[in-house]
């Protein structure tokens, strides 16, 4: 199993929940108002009033399968919208209960 962890503009969150969807991840949790700036390029995500916009998380733990086909469409979402921001972070789960 993996976990994902998708940081995402607030703007970008119906279309990660439908990839999420459409890639038969059922389980997740999500993080409504978070902040940070991106590696890339773009402007920071820190609800003040200089950089008043937020961004929004989500943290998924999926069957090794479902990694590709959730990346894949989380990659064409943020090339379709590039300065939105969206960044995906894949890691091994251990253990779980």
């Amino acid at each position: 199993m993996k976990t994902v962890f998708i940081a995402y503009d607030q703007a970008h969150q119906e279309n990660v929940i439908e990839a999420l969807n459409d890639t038969n991840v059922r389980g997740y949790t999500f993080f409504e108002q978070v902040g940070g700036r991106g590696t890339k390029g773009g402007d920071p995500h820190l609800g003040s009033h200089a950089w008043p916009s937020m961004n929004s998380s989500i943290l998924t733990v999926v069957e090794d399968e479902q990694v590709q086909p959730l990346l894949k469409r989380l990659q064409k979402l943020d090339d379709d919208n590039p300065m939105l921001g969206l960044r995906a972070f894949v890691w091994a789960v251990e253990q779980s209960i």
